[in-house]
């Protein structure tokens, strides 16, 4: 059992090096004197008076170090915000760490210097932008008649309700003067070119980061079915709801939608995805010898319910003579929890512990569930793996594995049992990864 485990590690680890920030903008961008090769554009750097740097995400350090490394001394200014614990010392760009996935005053400070800095931008200045996973709560601001306190409840609501992260969005658009295109709108007309860690279910421009730099098809009548649909408005402030029943009523401008002029000089590239670390794990499980399929690349659902599918299907892997083995099961993207109970956990770990509910009694099946951003949930775990070890351990600890499930205590269940995969922050941001072995 501990062999599969190591190896499901090892498969990770390799999944994260095929989205390491600052290798993917390298990738994406070159220069030759003053011409940057962006993605599939041609950017002549002479044609402006300032380049300007900013972002905003869990990745973005990382990115705008290696955009230094390229542009060097032609940044004339750059700010970047980020989530506490992952800045690094960069030469041209400030750093501002911040709360997530909870905005908090840094954030507002961090959006505010950056909202000044295209409020100066003119048709000659380029602005290049860096966004990734974590940019929703990085880029902070609060609406006419709100306070950030009414942002954070409402963020926190959202968070624990079970919403995907497309209605989180399309709540927190509304509920901001940046995101859903609006910072475009802001630079506009300076020239703007994003480059993007994708960290959402088919890489939706949209909804990345909320789309600060895209426009928006998402409405206040749309966020304010959200809200419903999860019976939270009677829960969020009074100030958050008479500014949403405004905005809803025509008193606020809506975000900018397809076709707005804003959007004549802004370009919009996607750098990096779940997709490219499925890719990266399939070739290393590959070299370990292991038969791989590649379950889903856009998995989503409630964590429990999501680790009952998959181990159903490898428990039929296992007893099929006609699959070769060793095999693998490869999946991607990002799971929910509803919140019910008052213990510890992020969603890689609720559903590792629903799996290894699952494995009691079969062996042979090692999962291994982790967020590629190196934390889940409110904890300093990546993720967990299970087996049928796993019950069995927590067994002969006296420990109830559904009690611990129902509490969404998933952290202290795999702090006393074992199996944490704990890898501190990585510096980048696709989802999450599932790994499944299986042997004979």
């Amino acid at each position: 059992m501990q062999d599969q485990r190591q190896v499901a590690r090892t498969i990770f680890a390799h999944a994260l090096t095929a989205v390491e920030p600052a290798q993917l903008i390298k990738r994406a961008i070159g220069i030759d004197g003053y011409t940057l090769h962006c993605v599939n554009e041609i950017v002549d750097l002479q044609a402006f008076n300032t380049i300007y740097v900013i972002g905003a995400g869990k990745a973005s350090v990382p990115m705008a170090a290696a955009m230094e490394e390229i542009i060097d001394a032609k940044i004339s200014k750059g700010v970047i915000i980020t989530k506490y614990g992952h800045a690094t010392p960069l030469q041209y760009i400030v750093t501002t760490e911040a709360g997530h996935p909870v905005p908090d005053e840094n954030g507002l400070k961090g959006t505010e210097t950056i909202k000044s800095i295209l409020e100066s931008a003119t048709e000659n200045d380029l602005v290049i932008m860096l966004l990734s996973g974590g940019g929703s709560a990085l880029l902070a601001d609060i609406p006419l008649g709100c306070t950030l306190s009414d942002i954070q409840q409402c963020n926190e609501l959202l968070l624990q309700s079970g919403a995907d992260i497309v209605e989180i969005n399309t709540v927190r658009k509304h509920l901001s003067n940046v995101k859903g295109g609006q910072l475009a709108r802001i630079a506009y007309p300076a020239k703007v070119v994003t480059l993007i860690l994708s960290d959402v279910l088919g890489d939706p421009l949209n909804v990345i980061a909320s789309g600060p730099t895209v426009p928006d098809p998402t409405t206040f009548a749309d966020a304010w079915k959200v809200l419903e649909k999860y019976n939270l408005l009677n829960k969020i402030s009074d100030s958050v709801l008479a500014y949403l029943t405004e905005g809803k009523n025509g008193t606020y401008q809506e975000t900018p939608k397809p076709g707005d002029r804003i959007f004549e000089r802004v370009s919009n590239y996607i750098i990096g995805s779940n997709r490219l670390a499925l890719a990266f794990a399939r070739e290393k499980a590959e070299e370990l010898g292991y038969t791989v399929e590649i379950y889903s690349d856009q998995l989503q659902g409630e964590a429990r319910e999501v680790a009952k599918m998959i181990i159903s299907h490898a428990k039929e892997v296992y007893k099929d003579i006609t699959k070769p083995k060793p095999y693998c099961i490869l999946a991607g993207g990002e799971t929910t929890v509803t919140i019910r109970g008052n213990g510890l956990g992020g969603r890689n770990q609720e559903l590792a512990l629903a799996a290894a509910i699952e494995l009691e009694h079969q062996a042979g099946i090692t999962l291994l569930s982790a967020g590629t951003d190196g934390t889940d949930g409110p904890t300093d775990a990546t993720g967990a793996l299970a087996d049928s070890a796993t019950l069995f351990q927590a067994i002969e600890l006296g420990i109830d594995g559904n009690v611990y499930l129902e509490n969404n205590d998933s952290y202290h269940f795999f702090q006393q049992v074992g199996g944490h995969l704990i890898t501190g922050p990585t510096q980048t941001n696709v989802m999450d990864l599932i790994v499944v072995l299986i042997h004979a």
